[in-house]
């Protein structure tokens, strides 16, 4: 019985994984015209103003961080300004974007 419920519960946290997998990256791209100014064209990141390599990142990851600075779990006087605007999916795309560069 417990087999089955640990089978249950570990489908059931894949297929929530999965919605991030299902994020748009393309309009990720489009989100991320924002992010240019600190973390640098392709999300290489600038250690002289202290942002950090977002290319290449766990989209989970990403999404995690973006909502904390979004609902003040995380605070930054320069990221959660940017994040308290973006909507669930912005925060999906732009996550895919980000992860998807190599």
């Amino acid at each position: 019985m417990k087999k089955i419920v640990s089978n249950i519960i570990l489908a059931s946290l894949l297929s929530l994984s999965g919605s991030a997998i299902a994020a748009d990256a393309a309009a990720g791209k489009t989100v991320a015209a924002r992010c240019i100014a600190c973390h640098g064209m392709n999300g290489e990141g600038n250690a002289a103003m202290v942002a950090p390599k977002l290319a290449g990142q766990h989209e989970v990851y990403l999404v995690s961080a973006l909502k904390a600075y979004k609902n003040g779990a995380r605070n930054n006087p320069l990221m959660s300004p940017m994040a308290k605007p973006l909507t669930d999916d912005d925060i999906a795309n732009v996550a895919a974007h980000y992860a998807n560069i190599k």
